[in-house]
């Protein structure tokens, strides 16, 4: 076999594995941007595809990245697919990836899930959605964007669990598909947007679930929809 052609930097040809896992991870993008949970590009999406991470790059309006914008790492986060630089928060996407079986990450700034987390330190458990998070989601104390500090924080923050909050910041959730990790994602803000509104209400505290009813149902939503 050929021996596969690398440029100086060690940057190479894209596989068709990863140029498929590019489309997708480009409509997420997109995706984040038309539900609301980013402005601009002030989120960003990452896929593993064996040992390499693709990334969005930093500062790019999804809307304009094509199939040639292919952004890649190794986990060591050596640029391996692309020329443009890749996120800002990639060390929250490297961390995610070397300490749990994540194969995609999403990263937002929804607006009532960054709220909440000004707020308390952990999001009350106003939902049995909780339970399909991996427990109650807690929230990451603030470190500057893009610092080891703040995936440090996070993955203390992620212990067990499929999300957390960042506090003054926004979100982070994997899953073992992009759709998944997007659903959590979703899940989050809207429970989120939830508390927000209960708690609201003059005169009235939010009837909030046990650990117990949340384990239950999480155990529950384990076997939730069509089996293949």
């Amino acid at each position: 076999m050929a021996e596969e052609r690398r440029d100086p930097r060690g940057v190479r040809g894209v596989g068709a594995e990863e140029a498929d896992a590019w489309e997708e991870l480009v409509d997420t993008a997109r995706r984040t941007v038309s539900d609301g949970l980013v402005v601009g590009t002030s989120g960003n999406v990452s896929v593993r595809v064996a040992d390499t991470v693709l990334v969005t790059p930093s500062g790019v309006p999804y809307d304009r990245l094509t199939p040639d914008d292919v952004t890649g790492v190794d986990l060591d986060g050596r640029q391996v697919l692309g020329s443009l630089v890749p996120t800002s928060e990639l060390p929250m996407h490297l961390a995610v990836y070397r300490s749990t079986d994540a194969r995609a990450v999403v990263h937002t700034h929804a607006v009532h899930a960054t709220a909440v987390s000004t707020l308390v330190s952990e999001l009350p458990a106003i939902h049995y959605m909780t339970g399909a998070l991996g427990g109650a989601v807690r929230v990451a104390p603030y470190a500057t964007y893009g610092t080891d500090e703040l995936a440090e924080n996070m993955l203390h923050a992620l212990a067990d669990r499929f999300a957390c909050l960042l506090q003054n910041h926004g979100t982070i959730t994997y899953g073992s598909t992009l759709a998944q990790a997007y659903d959590r994602t979703a899940q989050l803000e809207w429970m989120c947007h939830l508390w927000l509104t209960a708690r609201t209400v003059p005169g009235l505290t939010p009837n909030l679930l046990t650990e117990e009813q949340v384990a239950e149902a999480g155990e529950r939503l384990r076997g939730y929809g069509q089996r293949a």
